[in-house]
């Protein structure tokens, strides 16, 4: 980034936060990818930051996944020196729960690595915030080439930004994980009436009842890797002819 001629960076407006024209763009099923809404809130935050060269979004959760998105490439480096010693703002703020300020790299010791690196690359300054919301945690770091200018950024429209974003992520997840369910249950309905048929064949030829057909079919499904769906389309089709020792022999 040494080499990036940046233009003068505006003063942090009154129109950053939610609700006004800096606002983060409306929901929408393909703003609502992880990388999307990150990407918006770094970019948000470098327009609403005076001083600021460069910004880090990164969200983190259970499952491990680290979804991030960076305002300009040599910020990249910075995020994986950090996830590969585990040290640096970023593990510290997603810890601690608070804001974390390096004032000046020159002259703080702390992580060595990410220390070397930010200066390598004309970083004097950051800060990088946390936001949490349910199992979620979402770090902002902005960046600056300049010492000591960042100092304010916690309290300033940043922290309206983050807690939008967090919020925002928490929420399209809840609402991808409705639309699978859903999608699921259209699936389970769709296919009812060929497992229901499947299962008239199999009580027809076993002479069993309905619970005991669909074990039969269930367990074929098991012991093949094929969905339910599939076996009862295929015993559907063959009217379960040449099946009957196959049904028999699930059943003892």
């Amino acid at each position: 980034m040494r080499q990036t001629v940046k233009a003068e960076t505006p003063a942090p407006r009154s129109d950053c936060y939610p609700g006004a024209q800096g606002q983060l763009p409306p929901e929408t099923p393909e703003s609502g990818l992880p990388a999307r809404r990150l990407s918006e809130l770094a970019e948000e935050a470098v327009r609403c930051t005076a001083d600021c060269c460069g910004a880090v979004a990164m969200a983190s959760d259970r499952s491990g996944e680290r979804p991030s998105a960076v305002t300009h490439p040599d910020l990249a480096a910075l995020v994986s020196v950090q996830l590969r010693s585990g040290e640096g703002p970023i593990p510290v703020a997603e810890q601690a729960g608070m804001p974390v300020d390096a004032r000046d790299l020159l002259n703080d010791r702390r992580w060595p690595d990410y220390r070397a690196l930010a200066l390598d690359s004309g970083v004097r300054s950051s800060v990088t915030i946390p936001f949490r919301s349910a199992d979620l945690t979402v770090t902002l770091s902005l960046y600056s080439f300049r010492a000591g200018t960042l100092e304010d950024v916690p309290h300033g429209p940043v922290r309206a930004l983050g807690d939008l974003a967090a919020t925002c992520l928490v929420r399209d997840r809840s609402y991808q994980a409705a639309l699978t369910e859903l999608d699921q249950l259209g699936t389970a309905l769709r296919t009812r009436p060929v497992v229901d048929q499947a299962c008239g064949i199999v009580m027809h030829v076993l002479g069993c009842d309905a619970d005991d057909a669909f074990t039969v079919l269930r367990r074929i499904s098991q012991t093949t890797n094929r969905k339910l769906a599939d076996v009862a389309a295929a015993v559907v089709d063959c009217r379960g002819r040449g099946l009957e020792r196959e049904f028999t022999a699930l059943t003892r």
